[in-house]
């Protein structure tokens, strides 16, 4: 009994929850990956950590509803119109920062996430004083979706923010990324990766707002310490640093 509860947790926070009927498990588990950045590859900036958050969950719509339920009731009447509320934004008090953290907890999302030192970038990924940032944003992304393995879902679909990749077009940056899944893969699964606007895709923003606030964590900011504390509960492991030994 105790088994049988432990591997319904196990796929829940994959895909979906298993059913008792196994064609009707096949026609409904998936993975729904949502990942978002944190900081900029630019060495003129104050961050010293580039990080990508990212979460999966069983029924995107839900959350996404809620989410925005909460941001069109929660926050400043002036911002409740807007199509997108950044954990930087500005006019947000801290309080209600960390109490639109705490709802987030509460939406059984599961993260993962993997964070570069910017200093200890290796030098293939740098070009005289600047970052070949498609190269580097594609490996850090594609070690994230690891992360999420080994995977038995039928359907694996993975959603980003969708940004400018300098030296690489979206187009290759989803083969790139296809090419480094799939091996790893049920064979047969439905491989699905998407760059989106963030504007339009909510989960996205929860998203922005789970990196943003690990990020704030490791820099060592103010509500640094709340927010990691706020999300550890939703850790599926330790987070992952990239090019060095460090680990929280």
């Amino acid at each position: 009994m105790q088994q049988a509860k432990l591997q319904n947790w196990c796929t829940f926070i994959i895909g979906n929850p298993i059913r008792s009927n196994r064609s009707e498990r096949i026609k409904t588990s998936m993975a729904y990956i949502f990942l978002d950045e944190s900081g900029q590859f630019s060495k003129h900036n104050h961050e010293k950590y580039f990080v990508i958050g990212s979460f999966t969950v069983g029924e995107p719509r839900r959350t996404a509803k809620a989410f925005r339920g909460w941001c069109r009731t929660k926050f400043p009447r002036k911002m409740r119109t807007q199509s997108e509320i950044k954990w930087s934004a500005t006019g947000v008090k801290d309080e209600l920062r960390l109490k639109t953290l705490k709802y987030i907890s509460r939406l059984d999302v599961r993260i993962r996430y993997a964070y570069v030192l910017k200093k200890n970038i290796p030098d293939e990924f740098r070009k005289k004083d600047k970052f070949k940032d498609g190269l580097l944003y594609t490996s850090i992304v594609g070690e994230v979706l690891k992360m999420y393995l080994p995977s038995v879902d039928p359907d694996f679909r993975i959603f980003c923010d969708k940004r400018k990749l300098s030296g690489m077009t979206t187009g290759e940056f989803k083969k790139a990324i296809e090419a480094r899944m799939l091996p790893s893969l049920p064979k047969g699964v439905i491989f699905q990766i998407e760059t989106v606007d963030s504007t339009s895709n909510i989960n996205i923003q929860i998203a922005d707002w789970i990196s943003g606030a690990l990020a704030r964590s490791l820099e060592k900011g103010k509500l640094g310490q709340e927010c990691y504390a706020i999300l550890r509960g939703n850790m599926l492991g330790q987070g992952k640093e990239l090019f060095g030994f460090k680990s929280i």
